[in-house]
């Protein structure tokens, strides 16, 4: 790319990009035709994992109920009644679970997939937007008048 040697060619031999080159433009257009692929996919929440958190947030609680019964010494049928009647009471409450998305951390990914297609959901029937609608439909009936 430069001279082999620099001698007796008046320069330093210090070879510089060009920076006036334009590199050409691409043909294609500047959107991809296949919507499918553009297309956003809700990530859907793992009901299985969402029951797990739930039922180990119940158990916890009912841990340290048992764990403090026990400090206090308790006799272990007392402990055994009053800890299936707070597991009782408590999955009876998480059944219909709404969740602060707010209050979730950033590693509960179920939990926040849930509460944003809540919140999707609400902003669809906020909007009326309807349960069929697919997301690009107006640039295909576009595209067919064309």
């Amino acid at each position: 790319v430069g001279l082999s040697t620099p001698r007796g060619s008046g320069t330093s031999g210090y070879v510089q990009r060009n920076l006036s080159h334009l590199k050409p433009r691409d043909t294609v257009a500047p959107y991809p035709k296949d919507f499918e692929k553009m297309k956003h996919r809700q990530r859907q929440p793992d009901k299985e994992i969402l029951e797990h958190d739930r039922k180990r947030e119940v158990e916890v609680k009912v841990f340290e109920l048992r764990d403090r019964l026990e400090d206090e010494g308790v006799d272990e049928e007392e402990i055994e009644e009053q800890t299936s009647e707070l597991r009782k009471k408590l999955l009876a409450e998480h059944k219909g679970d709404r969740t602060n998305a707010k209050a979730l951390k950033p590693h509960q990914v179920h939990e926040l997939a849930k509460a944003k297609i809540e919140e999707s959901e609400k902003l669809r029937k906020a909007l009326k937007i309807s349960e069929d609608y697919e997301e690009g439909s107006h640039w295909r009936k576009q595209e067919e008048r064309l």
